[in-house]
């Protein structure tokens, strides 16, 4: 099994082996560019994150500069997804990113971790974790979701947050490490910052 098929299949390998380098470096190609857009380029950015992600579906909006390992080669996105500013993408491994998800700015997504045992981490070795998130997810400022997590359907997760575990749908979670608050409940019908009513009829 050569090193790409041992990235391929979440074993420890060398990120650093010639096969894997080239791959990378041909995925960011198309990266750079992105990120090289100017603002009214907008059907640009569409047909370049078609051809970048491994999949994206429709009514997606990326706001440059996005970042990511394998320039999102290995990223799989629904469709209606915003992200804002500096969403990183650590693709070494599979992220799944359901409908309709919101990145707030300078969250970061991982997959690639590193062994603990020191004799591993000085030959430079690596495994990589998928991470799923759920349909309507909401991810607030600067939030870490750490490799191998799921975030079920609807939940927010909190500024700052770092996820290192999984988080059940339909919930409000935030911290670090980041812990269900609470559920997504009718008082969430009624107000939508602290006490400040939604006004429903004008909607």
């Amino acid at each position: 099994m050569n090193q790409k098929e041992r990235m391929e299949k979440g074993l420890i390998y060398d990120p650093n082996d010639e096969v894997v380098a080239d791959f990378q470096r041909d995925c960011m190609e198309l990266l750079y560019d992105y990120n090289q857009t100017r603002p009214h380029e907008l059907q640009k950015r569409t047909t370049l994150l078609k051809q970048m992600f491994g999949k994206i579906g429709e009514d997606c909006y990326i706001e440059p500069p996005l970042h990511s390992n394998f320039g999102t080669r290995h990223v799989f996105m629904g469709s209606g997804v915003y992200a804002n500013y500096n969403l990183t993408l650590v693709d070494d491994g599979n992220i799944y990113i359901g409908d309709h998800v919101m990145f707030a700015p300078n969250v970061i997504v991982a997959t690639a971790g590193h062994p603990i045992l020191p004799e591993l981490r000085l030959k430079g070795l690596q495994y990589n974790k998928d991470v799923h998130i759920g349909n309507n997810v909401w991810i607030g400022a600067g939030a870490i979701i750490m490799p191998g997590v799921s975030i079920g359907e609807n939940t927010v997760i909190g500024a700052g947050s770092v996820v290192t575990k999984d988080i059940p749908a339909n919930v409000v979670a935030f911290g670090n490490s980041c812990r269900v608050i609470r559920s997504i409940n009718d008082k969430d019908r009624e107000y939508f910052y602290r006490d400040e009513k939604i006004d429903w009829e004008n909607l």
